[in-house]
């Protein structure tokens, strides 16, 4: 359920060819691993709609029960007219209405989709996007605006014509017979300032629920910045209920970073939580060694790797905080405040490391070991506070 009072779900897509039924219920499987809630996969040939039921069949044999949204372009309607059970099997459609048809037939094919949503009882993402505008609304709306005795500027009539697109597509939708509560928008654009302007405005004109992203955000840092500046300012004005992070993946990358990195949004804005964090300091001339760095990753790494078995044995778990500092001026005060820490001695430092649990010192590691043994205190600490101490990471 998305929506309402219910919490903000992240979702990713696949970037495997549909048709592959292994490799892309290989990939649907890691994403729901890494956490995403919902997975969309294209939906763009009749072999690829052919595989749907399948891929499904797959995944709830693998007790994969995640919902599978299909990415529909141009020939959504026909597809799901030739493969009833891949309209039966998708939990929900992504329509863009700029890319279902021209004229009369635009209104015809949109219409046929809505039927089928109808018919098998989907809900529907009306999905605009600023590189794929209805153009033929847009070219209305520019010549009304070169009529006008003050034109506004480009940038403001596709603005307005994206919000009106996104709209009248969802009005139709409901006039052809499917239920204001099976609606959901998004209106995706690549600059962070008009995503924020467009959804602000949006959220002012309907009470649909909301999918955001940042389109074409990018590869690496600049895409994680990107869209961590967009979604965090309407997160945090309580726009959004369903984001997706439209990572690049660099060659050979793994496709879960988006789902990641969705995660740590939510959970740094305090909306969520979906695994332990650690707190620890960047580094400074009293730490010359790299050993805190380095239990840093390891400890971070490890506990994104205990979730998928921790959060079914031990529940809020994933609002665990572990601290690993690298020297005495912040490493005990940061350590006391997490649930458990650890501070490692800095250049000079003598050579022991504190462990506070709780806010209160329980032991000093010493000796070749100390990742190892943090490590296992890291484990015992959850299983004594978070279940009954039978099961294990």
């Amino acid at each position: 359920m998305v929506g309402s009072e219910h919490p903000v779900v992240v979702q990713s897509m696949t970037n495997t060819d549909t048709e592959d039924v292994v490799r892309t219920t290989r990939q649907i499987a890691e994403l729901v691993a890494a956490g995403s809630e919902l997975v969309r996969i294209t939906v763009n040939t009749r072999a690829a709609a052919g595989a749907v039921a399948e891929i499904r069949e797959r995944l709830d044999k693998m007790q994969c029960n995640v919902p599978l949204i299909g990415d529909f372009h141009f020939n959504g309607h026909k597809l799901l007219a030739a493969h009833p059970e891949c309209a039966a099997s998708l939990a929900k459609y992504r329509i863009n209405p700029g890319n279902v048809g021209k004229g009369k037939r635009r209104d015809e094919q949109f219409a046929k989709m809505i039927d089928y949503a109808c018919r098998y009882e989907k809900p529907v993402r009306i999905g605009v996007n600023w590189g794929s505008l209805d153009q033929e609304l847009l070219a209305k709306r520019l010549d009304e605006n070169s009529q006008r005795t003050e034109p506004l500027g480009i940038e403001q009539v596709m603005h307005d014509a994206l919000i009106e697109s996104a709209l009248s597509s969802a009005a139709k939708a409901e006039e052809y017979g499917l239920s204001h509560d099976r609606i959901m928008i998004s209106c995706k654009l690549s600059g962070v300032r008009d995503l924020i302007r467009t959804y602000r405005d949006l959220a002012g004109q309907c009470d649909y629920p909301l999918h955001l992203g940042l389109t074409e955000a990018g590869m690496g840092s600049k895409g994680i910045v990107a869209s961590t500046a967009a979604l965090s300012v309407l997160l945090l004005e309580g726009i959004g209920d369903t984001i997706r992070i439209s990572l690049t993946p660099e060659p050979g990358a793994d496709r879960e970073k988006e789902v990641i990195v969705g995660q740590e949004i939510l959970q740094t804005l305090g909306l969520r939580s979906f695994a332990p964090q650690v707190v620890a300091c960047p580094g400074c001339g009293r730490t010359s060694s790299e050993y805190f760095q380095v239990l840093a990753e390891d400890i971070q790494h490890y506990l994104r790797d205990q979730m998928p078995v921790w959060r079914q044995q031990y529940p809020g778990v994933e609002s665990m905080s572990v601290a690993v500092m690298g020297c005495v001026v912040n490493g005990p005060g940061e350590s006391k405040h997490a649930n458990i820490g650890i501070s490692l001695p800095g250049n000079g430092e003598r050579p022991v490391a504190p462990v506070y649990e709780d806010g209160k010192k329980t032991v000093t590691l010493r000796g070749d070991h100390i990742g190892t043994d943090f490590k296992q205190m890291v484990n015992d600490y959850v299983q004594r506070s978070y279940g009954d101490g039978d099961g294990g990471g």
